[in-house]
């Protein structure tokens, strides 16, 4: 089933994205909750109608999201997390994590739109942020013991 998003929809797509859906998650989900509606021709032509218009306001925002990623990407960040003696980390360090550091930072990103796997011992990891279909900025991180953060 083609389908064109109203909005963003996390790991499938950016708003007025036509995207094929499994037809069950298309007719139960996206079109009832008001995320999508059904791809035909009529509704095409509109939408490319209205990205013609708007072409300029996609540009402003993605310039902004350029202009973002060119602020994060001298970003390095240091995450202290609690370390067993062989240096395990009690639980793992995710995007929750990350969306924390960057906050004290002064960026404020939503944690959905950062990928990163999920850090197990202490080390060097990268994350990824997409910031716009077209821009994503990549943050390496390194997690480290507590003790060794508090010195």
């Amino acid at each position: 089933m083609e389908i064109i998003l109203k909005e963003d929809v996390i790991n499938l797509g950016y708003k007025n994205d036509i995207v094929k859906v499994k037809n069950g998650y298309g007719r139960n989900f996206l079109i009832p909750t008001g995320k999508a509606v059904v791809a035909t021709p009529s509704a095409k032509k509109m939408l490319a109608e209205e990205l013609k218009q708007r072409a300029h306001k996609l540009a402003k925002i993605k310039a902004d999201a350029e202009e973002l990623a060119a602020k994060l990407a001298p970003v390095t960040l240091t995450i202290a997390a609690k370390v067993s003696a062989t240096g395990a980390i009690y639980g793992s360090v995710g995007a929750n994590q990350i969306a924390d550091e960057l906050a004290k930072l002064g960026f404020e990103i939503d944690r959905k739109i950062i990928t990163a796997e999920a850090a197990k011992v202490v080390g060097e990891y990268t994350a990824t942020v997409k910031l716009h279909k077209e821009v994503s900025v990549k943050i390496p991180f390194t997690v480290v013991a507590e003790e060794e953060s508090a010195e």
